[in-house]
């Protein structure tokens, strides 16, 4: 319905649309023109995983207008995080920082709005400024000319929107309604000043609910288990001791997490479960949601409770549930970012706006057993990249294979806008790769840090390195163990080789590049491990 209603709010606005063509094409004589000033429309999904984009990998998802962005633009095929988790993924976009430096360590505490931030320093550069959807910072925006959001986690249907005057339910999907507010808001900027838009949808996070219209999607596909799915997790102590797995049931939770409450249960869906949540997902639909959701999901409960299930049989199971509703959930997205680029497009903002699509985030969809994030392994660490470029922009098109991190978008978007920026940022900007360059003081390894320990899945506190080969981690706190992988030989990281002798010099080498990214970015677990712990040989 929704999407209807943004395509109304579009068909409704052609004389203002021809009316902003116009004053874009006629500003060519100011002094600062306008169009020499690109706008950046930042898209944020939350736990979308690259191999679940069919620009990277067509096993699995379809995803034509994301995979759009890429061909009208360019590709990053080693995008990465500084830190797995939705709330310090979001402070480091905005900080330019490792959570180290920015304050934002884990989901419990809250982002201190009164720092630098470079949305604020593109509002001192002249620009525009919008937030509309999640946040998750448990904290006020701050440096946006304009914001609605999420509280929290937010919710899929018909949920709760807050700004700074009001607290409104808007009924719905979130995803559309996160879209259309998104251009209501380009109905109405000030169109004197270019503008950074950022929409930051809740999918498709946890607990992966799909829009109604698209239940029945993929339901005809019996998808391929990851090769590792029965992982065992040898060598890899805290790859064992985590609770991420599908098979487990305190884990993945078949009620909530698959939709197989049959009514009487306790389960946070329904919202008689002790999560301070009074109504929970199922329980905030109206009627005629129930009805719909009713209509698929009685089949599904019907079949779980029909045969009893167990061990291999269960696990596998419960994977086909989970990849259909993730994916399901990950077309909403697909469809409206289609929604918006024909939007773009008709009002003549297309070609003098750079877009960015990614995730705060990678996610296990199946490998290694797992759901969920966290870990420093491919799969997490890994988001999806894509950015739209107007041809006035730049003419390159195809991958950009450089290591990027999450913190590199803000001092991007500064040098984009024509913003200084400044000393303490500590990511690179990737202009220069957008336009197809190779500087040749390009970073060689990024660096990780994770810190929520102990907490929900149970993931050991760790840091590490990674360069275009190899991949060292360090799990501390309540456990001491160092894992090496060999990325060109071991992709999928089954093989922990930190005790092969044959491995001992390359060891050696990357924990001296560990060394000075940990001095670099003035990470204070450096004064917990000094440099002979860190050297110490551990070969057989």
């Amino acid at each position: 319905m929704l999407k209807n209603n943004a395509l109304s709010i579009k068909a409704g606005s052609l004389a203002m649309i021809t009316s902003v063509g116009s004053m874009l094409s006629g500003c060519a004589g100011r002094e600062k023109p306008y169009v020499e000033r690109l706008n950046i429309i930042y898209i944020m999904t939350d736990d979308h995983a690259q191999q679940m984009i069919s620009a990277y990998n067509s096993k699995y998802g379809h995803t034509p207008n994301i995979d759009r962005l890429a061909e009208e633009g360019v590709r990053f095929t080693n995008s990465f995080v500084t830190n797995s988790i939705c709330g310090p993924s979001r402070a480091c976009l905005l900080t330019g920082k490792h959570s180290h430096k920015n304050g934002k360590i884990n989901n419990e505490v809250a982002f201190d709005g009164s720092q630098q931030t470079f949305p604020k320093l593109l509002q001192q550069g002249g620009y525009q400024t919008a937030l509309i959807g999640k946040w998750h910072l448990e904290s006020t925006p701050t440096g946006f000319d304009h914001w609605e959001i999420l509280p929290g986690q937010g919710d899929y249907y018909n949920p709760v929107f807050f700004n700074d005057q009001d607290t409104v339910q808007r009924m719905g999907y979130a995803t559309d309604i996160i879209t259309s507010l998104s251009i209501e808001w380009l109905e109405h900027y000030d169109q004197s000043k270019p503008f950074s838009l950022f929409i930051h949808h809740k999918a498709p996070h946890r607990n992966w609910m799909p829009n109604l219209p698209d239940l029945r999607v993929y339901e005809d596909r019996e998808f391929d288990l990851p090769e590792n799915f029965h992982d065992t997790y040898e060598g890899r102590e805290a790859a064992r001791a985590a609770e991420m797995r599908i098979a487990s049931n305190h884990d993945m939770d078949p009620l909530n997490d698959l939709k197989v409450y049959d009514g009487t249960q306790s389960s946070r869906l329904r919202g008689n479960y002790d999560v301070g949540d009074s109504l929970g997902q199922y329980g905030r639909m109206t009627p005629e949601q129930k009805a719909e959701w009713n209509r698929y999901y009685s089949g599904v409960v019907s079949d779980f409770y029909a045969r009893e299930r167990s061990g291999k049989e269960l696990a596998e199971w419960k994977y086909q549930r989970y990849i259909k509703d993730y994916l399901r959930t990950c077309k909403s997205v697909d469809d409206n970012i289609g929604i918006l680029l024909d939007y773009l497009e008709e009002s003549g903002l297309l070609e003098s706006t750079i877009i960015v699509y990614t995730s705060d985030q990678g996610f296990y969809v199946g490998e290694h057993g797992w759901f969920d994030k966290r870990f420093m392994y491919e799969e997490s660490l890994r988001t999806p990249l894509l950015v739209r470029l107007p041809d006035r922009f730049s003419h390159y098109r195809g991958d950009v294979t450089q290591l990027v991190q999450n913190i590199d978008h803000a001092p991007t978007f500064l040098e984009l806008a024509g913003v200084e920026i400044p000393s303490d940022i500590q990511g690179q900007s990737y202009l220069p790769l957008l336009k197809g360059e190779n500087p040749s003081t390009w970073r060689k390894a990024i660096y990780y840090h994770y810190q929520e320990y102990p907490a929900e899945h149970m993931v050991k506190r760790h840091y590490g390195i990674r360069d275009q080969r190899y991949k060292l981690i360090h799990f501390y706190q309540d456990i001491d163990a160092w894992e090496f992988y060999d990325l060109e030989k071991d992709p999928a990281e089954m093989h922990n080789l930190i005790k092969d002798p044959a491995y001992q010099d390359e060891i050696a080498r990357i924990k001296e590049d560990l060394l000075k990214l940990l001095e670099q970015y003035d990470d204070p677990i450096r004064k917990v491990f000094s440099k002979d712990e860190i050297m110490k040989v551990v070969a057989d």
